[in-house]
C-alpha cells in the first residue's frame, strides 16, 4: 500500500473508494446525509475519497452540487458500459466519456481531496417511482431494459473490454464474475421494467451500478473500499474480488428496519452476502450490530460500532415549502414509512390533544404511508390539528425546527436517527423510541417504546407544560452534541480501515524467491 505521511498515533493517510447511493442534494434519507458528513470530515483530515454514486441528475439542484458523468473513460469503456446498461447509443457513449465530476463547488465546503463521480440509474430516488423525462436525458432507454445475457457473461465483457483482465489474474477475474451472478438474482427472464418499485428494478440498478462501478475502477489507485447500504454491497464485493483490495461495507439500515418481519429475500440475500464477503463491517448502532451478528450471521469480532455525527454547521440547499402556525408544535422528521413509525405519532398527538388544545402536530416527509395517516388522522378526527408538509429540504428544514416545541421520532426499528441529532442541534427537546441506535448515545433525550402510545403522549405533554424540563433537555442536550461529531466517526472508520488492510495483507500468499 502506498502510504502518505502520519496524522496520528500510527495513521496514515488512506486512499478510499466510496460507494454511496446518495448525497445532497439526492437525499431520500440519512444516508446522504450521513455520506456527506463523514466524506467531509475524511476530507478535512487530508484522506483521499473517490466517491461513487448513481447519478440521478436534477438540474434545478445544479447550484448546490454538479454532477456531470464519469471522468477519464475512453471510448473503448464508454463503450463497454453502454452495453452493460442494454445499448451502447453514440449519446450515450458520448455522455459516459464526459468529464470528471466536481462536487466541491456550491455544498458549504470546498473539498480538497475527494474527487465524486455518477453512473446513470434509471431512478430518480430510491424511495419513490420513477421519473422518465428527467432521466431520459441520461439513460436513454424505453421500455424494458435487456438483461439477456448472464451476470457472469456481462462481467467477462466488462472485464475485456477495459482491460481488467490484462492486469488482474484471469481467476480473479472469473471469480468476481461468479460473485457477482450470485450476489444479485436475475431481474427477469428478458428485461426488467425500468423504474419499477422497490424491490423489482432497484435489485436490477443495483446490477448495474456494480458493472459499472468495475468499469470505471480502471487504472484507480486507492488502499481501501468503503461501501455504503446494501444497494452498492453488489459492486463492492465484485471490486474488491477483482483488485484483491480490502472491503469495508457499512450498514446504516437492514431489511429487519425497513420490511419488519416482511423481508424480501433478494434483499436480504445481498445483505448478508456483502456483510460475509466483507472484510469489516461498520453497524452506525450496538442494536444494528446486533442485527449483523444474529441475523445474518456475521462474526461479532468483525463488526464494529461507528455512531453517526452530527454538522453543526451546513445547511441543505432551500426548498419552496413554507410552514406557519401560531401553536406549539410538535414535530415528526423522516420517511413516512412503516420503519418510522407515523401511525404511533398520530395515535399519541390524539391522547395528547385531550390534554392540551393549542398544538399542532407536524409530519415532514413523504413516503408510501403519507395518504394512508392523512386518512387516520381525519377518521380520529384530529385532522385540522395536522399538517403534513411533503418532503423538506434546505432552509425549510431549519426553519420547521426552529418552530418547533418537541421532536418525536417514534421509529419501530432505528439503526440510528440522524434526525434526533439534528433536532437537539436546533435546540428542541427529544423524545425518541428506545427502539433506536440514537438512544445508546443520547442521555438527555426522553426515551419510550415506540409502541406505548399513552407514555409518548405523557412525554409530549410534560415538555409543552413544564418549562424547565424542556429547558433542561435543551441544554444538556447540546453538550451531548460535543462527542456525537463526523470528525469522531470519520477517526474510527479509519481505525476499521487499518484493520481491514492489515487483515488483508496477513492473509496474502508470501512470494517465492
Amino acid at each position: 500500500m502506498a502510504s502518505g505521511m502520519a496524522i496520528g498515533m500510527g495513521s496514515l493517510l488512506m486512499r478510499v473508494l466510496m460507494l454511496g447511493w446518495e448525497f445532497p442534494p439526492f437525499i431520500a434519507g440519512g444516508l446522504g446525509v450521513a455520506c456527506y458528513g463523514l466524506t467531509k470530515s475524511l476530507d478535512r483530515m487530508g484522506h483521499s475519497v473517490l466517491f461513487t454514486l448513481p447519478k440521478t441528475v436534477d438540474r434545478s439542484q445544479g447550484s448546490h452540487v454538479k454532477l456531470l458523468s464519469p471522468g477519464r473513460v475512453d471510448a473503448e469503456t464508454a463503450a463497454a458500459m453502454a452495453g452493460a446498461m442494454g445499448g451502447a447509443s453514440a449519446a450515450l457513449v458520448e455522455k459516459l466519456r464526459a468529464g470528471e465530476q466536481d462536487l466541491s463547488g456550491g455544498t458549504g465546503y470546498d473539498f480538497q481531496n475527494a474527487v465524486f463521480r455518477g453512473v446513470p440509474a434509471t431512478f430518480d430516488n430510491p424511495y419513490q417511482s420513477f421519473e422518465p423525462a428527467r432521466t431520459q436525458e441520461w439513460f436513454p432507454i424505453s421500455g424494458e431494459v435487456p438483461l439477456d445475457r448472464t451476470m457472469d457473461a456481462r462481467f467477462h465483457a466488462i472485464a475485456s473490454a477495459t482491460g481488467t483482465d490484462k492486469s488482474v489474474d484471469k481467476g480473479a477475474v472469473e471469480t468476481a464474475g461468479t460473485m457477482l451472478a450470485s450476489l444479485l438474482p436475475q431481474v427477469g427472464q428478458g428485461g426488467s421494467k425500468a423504474g419499477a418499485m422497490y424491490g423489482s428494478d432497484l435489485v436490477g440498478d443495483s446490477e448495474r451500478y456494480a458493472t459499472l462501478v468495475v468499469a470505471m475502477a480502471r487504472g484507480e489507485d486507492f488502499d481501501v473500499i468503503h461501501a455504503h447500504d446494501w444497494l452498492t454491497y453488489p459492486a463492492g464485493v465484485a471490486l474488491a474480488k477483482v483488485t484483491g483490495k480490502p472491503l469495508v461495507v457499512h450498514v446504516h439500515s437492514t431489511e429487519f428496519d425497513r420490511a419488519g418481519s416482511n423481508v424480501n429475500q433478494r434483499v436480504y440475500d445481498i445483505e448478508r452476502a456483502g456483510m460475509q464477503a466483507a472484510d469489516q463491517v461498520i453497524a452506525v448502532s450496538q442494536l444494528t450490530r446486533t442485527i449483523c451478528v444474529s441475523r445474518y450471521g456475521v462474526a461479532m469480532n468483525k463488526v464494529h460500532v461507528v455512531h453517526n455525527g452530527v454538522d453543526r454547521e451546513e445547511s441543505q440547499p432551500a426548498g419552496d415549502v413554507k410552514i406557519e402556525s401560531g401553536d406549539k408544535l410538535v414535530l415528526f422528521l423522516g420517511r413516512i414509512t412503516m420503519q418510522k413509525g407515523p401511525e404511533y405519532f398520530i395515535a399519541a398527538a390524539k391522547r395528547v390533544l385531550e390534554k392540551v388544545q393549542n398544538v399542532k402536530f407536524v409530519l415532514a416527509g413523504s413516503g408510501d404511508m403519507a395518504e394512508r395517516m392523512i386518512e387516520l388522522a381525519a377518521n380520529i378526527g384530529i385532522g385540522h390539528k395536522v399538517i403534513f408538509t411533503g418532503f423538506l429540504r434546505g432552509k425549510d428544514v431549519q426553519r420547521v425546527f426552529d418552530m418547533a416545541d418537541c421532536y418525536v421520532m417514534p421509529s419501530v426499528s432505528e439503526p440510528f436517527g440522524i434526525a434526533a441529532l439534528e433536532a437537539i442541534h436546533h435546540d428542541v427537546p427529544v423524545i425518541l423510541s428506545k427502539q433506536s441506535g440514537a438512544a445508546e448515545v443520547l442521555t438527555h433525550a426522553l426515551k419510550v417504546d415506540f409502541w406505548d402510545i399513552d407514555e409518548m403522549a405523557n412525554k409530549i405533554v410534560a415538555v409543552l407544560r413544564h418549562p424547565p424540563l424542556s429547558q433542561t433537555l435543551r441544554e444538556h442536550g447540546e453538550f451531548e452534541l460535543r462527542r456525537l461529531t463526523w470528525d469522531g466517526a470519520a477517526a474510527k472508520c479509519i481505525e476499521v480501515y487499518e484493520t481491514a488492510i492489515s487483515q488483508k495483507q496477513a492473509t496474502k500468499p508470501a512470494r517465492s524467491a
